[in-house]
């Protein structure tokens, strides 16, 4: 009856219910299953019942998730392809890879981010990578209910986010300014007082480098024309590649950047420092492949 409380799934309507998604509709799925439409269906109320939610919705001649049935579905992928891969051990055949969750704020650069997470996909027992691009906030959470297995940050998890997380500083640089070969022309010479007035592109408000920035700017009497700023530093980069703007990089990447985005260095901010963090739910680092990341990121920013 639907609202009673289960203490445990059947794992035989699961996998009905997954091969209904997987189909698009109870018709295909009883073929390939080769039992009844009615067996399969049943199958599926069972579920419904036992979990209290609705979980196909008709839409036209096949079937639609509900919410609920997303959710669950995503469970029951996992569960089908654990199967699938306890059966390859047993018969010895190789398994999938090894999975790493990695959440990286949106403010950390891809160029830095790629440099870190690199390594992980050399190692001996390959894995698969899944990256997550959202707000630090919003990947802590996921980190806390262990979604992912690490985030990459600029800056340490606040205090105000109530997630259990430790914080492994991976290492920091200073920051050079770049801008396309005009901008860079225009002010380069008398660097850093050139700046002011220059079009100058900016992380968030939040950002750690956006931060240190202002206290540069601050320090030195220079005033910058802000041209925009940006929560994502891909679109941030995207901008200054096409010449809105100067911007920032960590001066430890400096000749990718030039190389891959086709820009200059306008001078170099050395007491501006760009601190990368790893954020993890365990003290210390275990997972190899995290370690093979924190141990590159040392290495890049030494």
């Amino acid at each position: 009856m639907y609202g009673s409380e289960v203490t445990e799934l059947n794992h035989h309507h699961l996998f009905h219910f997954w091969t209904v998604v997987r189909e698009g509709g109870v018709t295909r799925a009883s073929e390939k299953l080769h039992v009844s439409q009615p067996t399969v269906s049943g199958q599926l109320r069972e579920l419904e019942e036992a979990l209290g939610e609705k979980l196909l919705a008709r839409s036209g001649r096949t079937v639609a998730l509900t919410e609920i049935g997303r959710t669950v579905y995503r469970y029951a992928d996992e569960m089908v392809a654990l199967d699938r891969e306890l059966l390859d051990a047993v018969k010895g055949r190789p398994t999938r890879p090894g999975r790493l969750a990695v959440g990286v704020a949106m403010v950390v650069p891809k160029l830095v981010a790629y440099q870190m997470l690199e390594p992980a996909l050399r190692l001996p027992e390959p894995i698969q990578l899944d990256c997550v691009h959202a707000s630090p906030e919003r990947l802590l959470a996921q980190l806390a209910i262990y979604g992912l297995d690490v985030v990459l940050a600029d800056a340490p998890a606040p205090p105000v986010v109530k997630v259990r997380a430790y914080n492994h500083l991976l290492g920091e640089c200073p920051v050079s300014v770049f801008g396309t070969e005009r901008l860079a022309a225009a002010y380069r010479r008398g660097f850093p007082a050139s700046l002011e007035g220059a079009p100058f592109l900016l992380p968030s408000e939040d950002s750690a480098l956006r931060i240190s920035l202002e206290h540069w700017f601050q320090d030195r009497k220079v005033r910058p024309r802000v041209v925009g700023t940006f929560e994502d530093s891909a679109l941030l980069d995207a901008f200054g590649r096409s010449g809105a703007g100067l911007f920032a990089m960590p001066a430890a990447i400096e000749s990718v950047v030039r190389r891959q985005y086709g820009v200059r260095v306008v001078g170099r901010l050395s007491t501006v420092k760009q601190r990368f963090y790893a954020i993890t739910v365990e003290r210390k680092l275990r997972n190899p492949a995290v370690i093979a990341i924190s141990d590159r990121a040392r290495a890049l920013f030494a």
